[in-house]
């Protein structure tokens, strides 16, 4: 494909977008799915001007946890953490803010997997340490 703005260029894009989102290099996928993800969400949404990805990711975190979606919000909660956009405290806050507006049992739930990620992230980082 060609370097015009479609094909494998936007597919890097996207590709190059989501690593630097998520904290974690990702592959090419087949699928009309992956597709729309790549090329769509991450080569142009994720990458328009306007809002950093610290400012998307906490809209989105209070998206998904007004929907209940707190697994899906717990992906966000990781990358946050990985990327040192949002600090545990400010992850805290932000789910006990979120329980006066979308409901304190969808902010409660948010409140416990910032803490469950916390600690799988700092048992990981322990573990790294005590195998190098």
């Amino acid at each position: 494909m060609s370097d015009n703005g479609t094909g494998d260029s936007v597919r890097q894009r996207g590709l190059a977008k989501m690593a630097e989102v998520y904290g974690t290099e990702f592959q090419d996928y087949p699928g009309e799915h992956f597709a729309m993800t790549a090329d769509h969400l991450f080569a142009e949404v994720w990458s328009r001007d306007g809002l950093s990805i610290r400012d998307r990711r906490l809209l989105l975190l209070g998206a998904l946890t007004a929907q209940n979606l707190i697994d899906t919000a717990g992906i966000q909660i990781g990358a946050a953490l990985r990327n040192k956009e949002l600090t545990e405290a400010e992850l805290h806050e932000i789910a006990l803010f979120l329980c006066h507006y979308v409901g304190w049992p969808s902010g409660t739930k948010l409140d416990i997997l910032v803490g469950t990620i916390v600690a799988q992230q700092k048992k990981a980082a322990r573990k790294e340490q005590s195998e190098k």
